[in-house]
């Protein structure tokens, strides 16, 4: 195979699909047979100046996708890999990815320059390959160095600075990078491809450049020759310089304000007369400084007193120079603007700058704005009209509602009317300022909306919704926000009542258009009407929302029926069926908070169950995730009666469990276990075994996504919680598990926020298994859970000491404390006086904001103190003589037989745990146990 490589490489790329199949098999055979001497032929392809480009291009790519993977699990299998190749195969593999960029064909060095970073993302953490970046700096000193070879050092010097971490590069290393790099820019010395590579290359060893930023005259030369190159007469460089000024702006904030008139000055002149490529990257810089800004803003606000942030207000200080240029920007709208949701020009540009420099200087951007919104909202043409439409829209978020109230209600009237305007852009950016105003301002306390304006703006929705695509999802959007502020309204959300039936009729319509599905308006109907549901005021809308129910089941039966015959018709079926899944959840979960609805969803039960059945025939991931999550709703509505349908929906359950390849589908299906344990109690005992061994498989397969392990310690808890001591069973697996997990997530180390959140979310999981074992296990069986009391108490001050911790894993863990010593009681009275950390922590908690973690810690508190003041049924004497200590164990009655003897078997080790605490060398324990 290594002697064909080249025409494999070939065949894969050929128009024939028999050819192109053939060739894929062959090469994957070969990486599976051989991997190391698979990488060496691809290396040696790409090297190779005689071979094709098409072959070298692609062997490239191979080699590429071998080191690296969007997958986290996948990528960590090929590092693996890669580190078990032999040094001697690894060594010629990067030799030649070196050679490579020295080649005359443009792709090959670029390619290479991708597979060096690879390569370097794996070994330089690993102390390996440390010369890569001296050979690379070697390429841009020597005089006779071409520049085809110099672009390809940057670009590669730029590659390997994006995958590795600036921990991993000693500080010498960064400094000859960036004179490297620095030097690459020079105008005088090198030309294009050479400077648009070496900018490119200072953006991605920005983060590295901490310490020089620090120093005053080596920061000074940085953003000397970044802001010369913002100037240059190559748009591609100028964008690029801009790109870096954005990173600056994010990483450097504190050391920009000797620097801020002359980046001003750059910015605005680039806003107003360069090429628009480079003029959003200028928007994009007081982007950036407004997201500094706002975020300091939170600090300061959540900061102690005396625990200053460094915040400079550049963008309160740029205010009266900067609107005026944002406005500006506007007015340059693209005539096809509205009819592409991804379009990125520089009016959508400003107004979303605009609207950041809103929420960063609240009620002092208003009267900068509203008289460009004046000025230009009666005007006839559609570009000034939307213009003032989207400028007002974007403000509304960062002032006050005092300073907008007024102005809102003079101009709602006006809005209402321009939702007939001949031009579908102001329509379509008129129908978004309404939902921004419903979002925002919107509240039961009719600030905004009242019984005098409301319907006037429902009949203007509802005439709206019927209008083109993209106004009609905006006006899905302006209703779903109407209806959401009356979430919380109580009683007020009566008000909706009269309009609901029309409300609803006009959403299944919209969803029924036949130009509804190629875009977004589908969803965003089926949307909106769920949230329209979840705010209604059931009580006096139980009918309507049954007969909806109805009319949703019949919809699902039609996608049954539907004619599948290409993968567009059965994407089609997949996602109309997932939104109707979804809103069967909503009206479950909806209908379920009260008595006089709830038979609604009884009397239903049987025939969504055979519907959603039939779903999962369909064998759909999406909707195989909603049809789940509607069934979990559904069992938890029902309770004990969820029990007749188990038999033949436990199948699909089963399946979700075991599909780690499509994690989510993993993650909610151990999500519905945990439903229906809540739901059928002890009578989900009969499917446990099955349930527990699949879920042991699954913590026990490294292919598993990591997201989904902690919803499965979790579930542990909910199954023992409902089958109590017949838990048992499951003891001698599930133990040895969470306390791997628990030391796992002591060992992890947070150098990013997911890992972090991740940490987190694995101790909550284990906190809530063991909540539930202890629950389960109390009236019958606590003391199993003896032994393994003081190893959770010492992972407890673990997680209480962990300053990362989040207020959920603080929830989870002092609601275990509580069911600890709820449990097993008088016990744990020695453990629970030796750990003292639980005062602390309680104490802590008597200091949070949230009434629940209070309330909890106030129980738990109760349930420890209640340990502590219990009367011992027993007296330890203890004392040591010879290397062996002796116990008298006297026992004042109170104990069965067997629990004497399983808590004097406790005792002997707990002494052996002591004492080597203490240092002691103990030979042997002898116990004696005196029955008084």
């Amino acid at each position: 195979m290594a002697m064909e490589i080249t025409q494999a490489l070939l065949a894969a790329q050929s128009p024939d699909g028999q050819v192109r199949t053939a060739a894929e098999s062959n090469l994957k055979q070969f990486q599976e047979q051989n991997l190391p001497h698979f990488l060496l032929s691809l290396s040696a392809e790409l090297v190779n100046e005689q071979k094709p480009p098409e072959s070298r291009r692609l062997a490239g790519i191979l080699l590429k996708n071998s080191l690296d993977a969007k997958d986290s699990f996948r990528k960590e299998q090929l590092t693996k890999q890669w580190v078990t190749v032999d040094p001697a195969i690894k060594s010629q593999i990067k030799e030649a990815l070196l050679t490579t960029l020295a080649s005359q064909v443009s792709d090959a060095r670029s390619t290479a320059s991708q597979v060096i970073a690879k390569v370097a993302s794996i070994e330089i953490p690993r102390k390996e390959w440390q010369d890569l970046i001296g050979k690379l700096l070697a390429n841009m000193t020597t005089k006779e160095t071409p520049a085809s070879l110099k672009q390809a050092t940057l670009q590669s010097l730029g590659y390997v600075c994006e995958e590795v971490s600036p921990s991993d590069l000693e500080q010498d290393q960064v400094n000859a990078i960036l004179t490297a790099v620095v030097q690459g820019m020079n105008q005088a010395e090198h030309g294009f491809e050479v400077r648009l590579a070496a900018i490119r290359a200072l953006y991605n060893a920005l983060d590295f450049a901490q310490t020089n930023f620090e120093n005053e005259m080596e920061r000074n030369y940085i953003m000397k020759v970044v802001c010369e190159t913002a100037v240059s007469k190559e748009p591609e460089i100028r964008q690029a310089a801009f790109e870096c000024l954005v990173s600056v702006a994010s990483i450097y904030y504190g050391v920009l304000e000797p620097y801020m008139q002359t980046l001003f000055n750059l910015t605005a002149n680039s806003i107003r007369g360069d090429e628009e490529q480079v003029a959003l990257q200028a928007i994009e810089f007081w982007s950036t400084v407004c997201d500094e800004e706002i975020a300091i803003q939170e600090e300061c606000a959540g900061a102690d007193e005396g625990n200053s942030v460094l915040h400079f207000r550049f963008v309160e200080k740029a205010l009266h120079v900067l609107v005026p240029v944002l406005l500006e920007t506007l007015l340059k709208q693209e005539e096809d603007q509205d009819q592409d949701d991804g379009m990125w020009n520089l009016s959508m540009a400003g107004g979303t700058c605009l609207g950041l420099v809103a929420r960063t200087v609240g009620d002092a951007v208003v009267p900068l704005v509203m008289p460009f919104v004046q000025a230009n909202i009666t005007k006839s043409d559609w570009r000034s009209h939307e213009a003032a439409t989207f400028a007002f829209g974007s403000i509304l978020e960062g002032p006050s509602v005092e300073k907008l109230a007024p102005m809102v209600h003079n101009g709602l009237d006006f809005l209402l009317s321009a939702m007939k305007d001949p031009s579908s852009h102001v329509r379509d950016t008129t129908a978004w300022t309404l939902s921004r105003i419903f979002e925002i301002l919107h509240s039961p306390s009719g600030t905004i909306i009242d019984q005098s304006n409301l319907p006037k703006i429902m009949t203007v929705l509802l005439e709206s919704i019927r209008d083109v695509p993209n106004v009609a999802e905006k006006v899905c959007g302006a209703i779903y926000f109407l209806a959401q502020g009356y979430e919380d309204a109580g009683s007020a959300s009566s008000v909706l009542t009269p309009y609901l039936g029309n409300i609803i009729t006009a959403l299944l319509s919209t969803a029924d258009r036949a130009d509804a599905s190629s875009n977004r308006l589908w969803s965003s109907a089926y949307e909106t009407l769920n949230e329209v549901v979840r705010c209604s005021n059931i009580p006096e809308n139980a009918n309507m929302i049954g007969q909806l129910l109805h009319e949703i089941l019949k919809r699902l039966g039609q996608t049954m029926e539907l004619e599948i015959v290409s993968t567009d018709d059965k994407e089609r079926q997949s996602n109309l069926q997932a939104l109707l899944c979804g809103v069967i959840q909503v009206i479950i979960q909806t209908l379920n908070g009260s008595e006089e609805s709830l038979p609604v969803i009884l009397q239903s039960a049987d025939q969504m169950m055979v519907m959603f059945l039939r779903v999962f025939a369909c064998h759909s991931s999406t909707v195989h995730e909603e049809a789940m999550l509607a069934i979990g709703a559904l069992a938890y509505t029902t309770g004990q009666e969820f029990a007749k349908y188990m038999p033949e929906f436990y199948k699909y359950l089963e399946r979700g469990l075991q599909n780690f390849e499509e994690y989510q589908v993993c993650s909610i299906s151990v999500g519905v276990v945990g439903d229906i344990c809540r739901a059928m109690d002890d009578k989900v005992l009969p499917y446990c075994d099955g349930i527990m061994s699949v879920l042991l498989k699954d913590l026990s397969n490294a292919l598993l996504h990591r997201s989904v392990k902690p919803p499965i310690f979790s579930c542990f808890g909910d199954i023992a919680l409902a089958i109590g001591e017949q838990f048992e069973k499951y003891l001698p697996f599930v133990i040895p598990m969470l306390q791997g997990a628990a030391e796992l997530s002591t060992q992890i180390e947070c150098t990013d926020e997911d890992t972090e959140e991740y940490v987190n979310q694995l101790r909550r999981g284990i906190f809530e298994a063991y909540s539930g074992i202890l629950q389960g296990f109390k009236n019958a069986k606590a003391d199993l859970m003896l032994p393994h009391a003081g190893h959770l108490l010492q992972f407890t001050e673990a997680v209480f000491k962990d300053k990362n911790r989040d207020e959920g894993v603080t929830k989870a863990a002092v609601a275990m404390l509580g069911d600890l010593a709820d449990a097993l009681g008088p016990n744990l009275k020695l453990l629970f006086k030796d750990c003292t950390f639980h005062a602390e922590f309680l104490g802590e908690c008597f200091q949070s904001d949230d009434d629940q973690l209070r309330e909890t810690a106030t129980w738990t508190q109760g349930m420890i103190r209640r340990v502590l003041a219990s009367k011992r049924r027993c007296v330890w004497v203890v004392y040591h003589r010879m290397r062996c200590v002796f116990v008298c164990f006297i026992h004042l009655g109170g104990f069965s037989v067997a629990e004497w003897q399983r808590f004097a078997s406790f005792g002997r080790g707990f002494i052996h745990d002591a004492f080597a605490w203490d240092h002691f060398s103990v030979a042997k324990v002898h116990l004696m146990v005196i029955h008084v």
